[in-house]
């Protein structure tokens, strides 16, 4: 235990605290011998990354809890609604082998706060195969995960902003039930207006 908590970078009293919480798994024993291994690592440095963002203990245990039991996609994600998205499972190794050495706590933890992924059993879900695909493109073009995933925020922002702009110019003048048929019409304005954009501000570095 020491040892893991100096690793970790955090007081033996913390570590057996988050035993306790149960936000660590349990040891392996051997007798009356308990190995930790890298998985505690990880789990624990993520755990102070959460931190750090604002997250609750009780919502890190949350979290915790489905790493290690596994629990239904569709609430843990958001996609118990209608979607147009396509979610990926993965195990940790092809997370890692998507972002070679970029799967940080620290990127774990603000790839959580957007939603991108969640847990099922034993395997990570990727909320877009859309978003995995270009987000791992981008890293392999050499930009940082981290800032990849911050400027995921900002279009996050300004996303859900045009989504409600859509949502209230719809309802002004059909029900609601026509939202779901429309939608493909904000979509295709949205990805032409982006189009148009990128045009005028490659035009201007010309």
């Amino acid at each position: 235990m020491e040892e893991l908590a100096g690793l970790a970078g955090i007081t033996v009293r913390t570590l057996r605290f988050y035993r306790e919480r149960k936000l660590i798994p349990p040891p392996r024993r051997e007798g009356r011998i308990a190995w930790y291994d890298d998985h505690h690592l990880a789990r624990l440095r993520t755990i102070s990354a959460l931190l750090e963002r604002g997250h609750t203990l009780n919502g890190i245990a949350e979290l915790a809890e489905a790493f290690d039991n596994g629990r239904d996609v569709g609430e843990l994600l958001g996609l118990d609604t209608p979607t147009e998205e396509e979610p990926v499972r993965l195990t940790p190794e092809e997370l890692a082998a998507r972002f070679e050495g970029e799967v940080t706590p620290e990127n774990f933890a603000a790839a959580l706060d957007l939603g991108y992924l969640g847990t099922d059993g034993d395997e990570i879900v990727h909320i877009s195969s859309r978003l995995l695909d270009v987000s791992s493109a981008l890293v392999r073009e050499g930009i940082p995960l981290a800032e990849v995933l911050a400027a995921g925020k900002q279009v996050r922002e300004h996303a859900d902003a045009l989504a409600e702009l859509f949502r209230d110019l719809v309802l002004r003048h059909a029900p609601e039930e026509d939202l779901p048929r429309l939608r493909p019409l904000a979509r295709s304005v949205v990805e032409a207006e982006l189009s148009l954009a990128l045009d005028r501000r490659l035009r201007k570095q010309d």
